[in-house]
């Protein structure tokens, strides 16, 4: 199957990944959505795949979340709009074999919740967080951060919408490992392939022991339900609106 905005690779039982926008920083539009949604749908299927990498075409961006063009384009249509960035990200989070976010520089909005919906995520030393729903009246990634750095520094990170370094994000356990650019496909891989060598039926019931210990299916479902209303306010839209404005120069 061909893609038009990502990127699938096999490597023996490893299968990557790869977010192939790098003109909009691998941001998510609904075509990206689709072909990830089927990738990882033929990816679970095959019983030859062990483990699968998710990482952005290009070194500057991991994924900079939603594609705002299209998001905007369709409010302005006056459309009720899918959010494509979280379809994704919720078939994302129920894959049940092992994936590793290999994140090659910005990671915001949409992005920075793949990266966490991963089971495991190395950074290169120029990767660079943001959790920036509260910016555009939204909330985003409050389900599944603080299982990760724990509910404070969620509420922080989630709060305020800053910027979090690649050095600090290692620090509060946001990411496994941070290693060079140049360094990163290879130590993902050789990562993978030490997963890949172990029993794969153990470790498909360790990493569904473990979501069970720690994610929470009603603050996910909550967490949707406020966005569904949150992106019906004028708010959000006028937020949403002014930021896009920002990135695309009023365009």
């Amino acid at each position: 199957m061909t893609y038009e905005a990502i990127i699938l690779e096999r490597d023996g039982p490893i299968a990557t990944i790869r977010l192939n926008r790098p003109d909009k920083h691998n941001a998510i539009n609904s075509v990206m959505s689709r072909e990830m949604i089927e990738a990882l749908d033929t990816l679970e299927e095959d019983e030859n795949v062990r483990v699968i990498i998710l990482t952005g075409a290009g070194g500057k961006a991991f994924c900079a979340g939603a594609d705002m063009s299209e998001a905007v384009q369709v409010q302005s249509d006056g459309r009720d709009g899918k959010d494509f960035a979280a379809q994704a990200a919720i078939r994302l989070a129920r894959v049940k074999k092992p994936v590793i976010a290999a994140v090659n520089g910005h990671t915001y909005g949409g992005g920075a919740v793949f990266a966490v919906a991963c089971d495991i995520r190395v950074a290169s030393d120029n990767a660079r967080f943001r959790f920036v729903g509260a910016s555009y009246g939204l909330s985003v990634g409050a389900s599944q951060l603080p299982r990760l750095v724990g509910a404070p520094m969620a509420k922080e990170l989630i709060f305020t919408a800053r910027t979090v370094d690649a050095d600090e994000a290692l620090r509060i356990g946001l990411v496994n490992h941070v290693v060079e650019q140049a360094e990163l496909s290879q130590f993902v891989m050789e990562m993978a392939a030490q997963i890949a060598a172990n029993s794969p039926a153990a470790i498909l019931a360790s990493k569904e022991v473990i979501n069970i210990a720690t994610a929470n299916k009603d603050a996910a479902k909550r967490e949707m339900e406020h966005n569904a209303t949150l992106r019906q306010s004028e708010e959000h839209r006028s937020r949403f609106k002014a930021a896009a404005d920002r990135v695309t120069g009023g365009q």
